[in-house]
């Protein structure tokens, strides 16, 4: 597709559900949303926004969740002693998903059309191009090769909630509201642009840490029906990120959008 489309507004979308650029195993194509951290778009960040030279790590720790859900294996890490301890090598057994990470864009498929049970991945890239250790398409190497850096934006929803006396537990249902995510940005002066990194905090490593204990973890771990909380997974919301021109989407949320989807 013409890369024009990227900056076309939600209504002008041709097939909002098919839109990708580049050809099938390009660069352009496994870069996805990130086509608009340009440049100039990045430069401008790195100028107005970098103030004290500070630097702030995102990623939570990398043995954490200690107790996963969905079956996944918690990090491991062997240490290997070489020459009699004079040095060592580490050996770490790791399912990116249990911890912080991007999701990438061979993470999830969608059905062809509603109610087939035919899926592809983005782009139309299929199970089997997926399988084929041989095949990169849509791979996160594209992500890798300049890295994920642009504007970022803090909705801080775990510390607005608090102030407003709202209570919840990040491991329910609990939803938040487009229109709090806007009323949070206006309060805190938040003019969006195109090309920002929009990050929620909802609050899941304070509460894992402080508030629950082993067997609490434990039971979250091996329930079958997991609940987290996120943002309504809406079409309001789904129009507003894509017309706003978010790059990405992050938070410190188990799943970004709230799990199971509130209908």
């Amino acid at each position: 597709m013409d890369p024009s489309i990227m900056e076309k507004s939600w209504d002008e979308l041709p097939n909002p559900k098919k839109v990708w650029i580049g050809q099938p195993g390009s660069h352009e194509e496994g870069l996805g949303r990130l086509v608009l951290l340009t440049p100039d778009r990045v430069a401008k960040a790195a100028q107005t926004q970098i103030v004290t030279g500070r630097r702030v790590n995102l990623g939570w720790d990398l043995n954490k969740l200690e107790f996963a859900c969905f079956d996944r294996q918690p990090c491991e890490m062997k240490m290997v002693p070489l020459l009699d301890g004079v040095a060592f090598d580490d050996i770490y057994t790791l399912n990116p998903q249990q911890s912080s990470q991007w999701d990438g864009l061979r993470h999830f498929s969608m059905p062809v059309e509603e109610g087939s049970k035919e899926r592809v991945f983005y782009g139309g890239t299929t199970k089997g191009e997926i399988l084929d250790r041989s095949n990169g398409r849509i791979g996160i190497h594209h992500w890798a090769q300049e890295g994920i850096t642009g504007r970022g934006v803090l909705i801080d929803y775990a510390s607005w909630a608090e102030k407003k006396g709202i209570e919840y537990t990040t491991f329910s249902q609990h939803t938040i509201k487009l229109s709090e995510i806007l009323e949070i940005a206006t309060k805190c002066n938040i003019t969006f642009q195109r090309g920002d990194i929009l990050l929620v905090r909802i609050g899941v490593i304070k509460e894992w840490e402080t508030k629950m204990d082993i067997p609490a973890k434990q039971a979250y771990a091996a329930t079958k029906a997991p609940k987290h909380a996120g943002v309504e997974g809406t079409m309001d919301v789904l129009k507003w990120i894509w017309n706003t021109g978010f790059a990405a989407v992050a938070g410190d949320a188990i799943s970004w959008e709230v799990f199971n989807p509130c209908l």
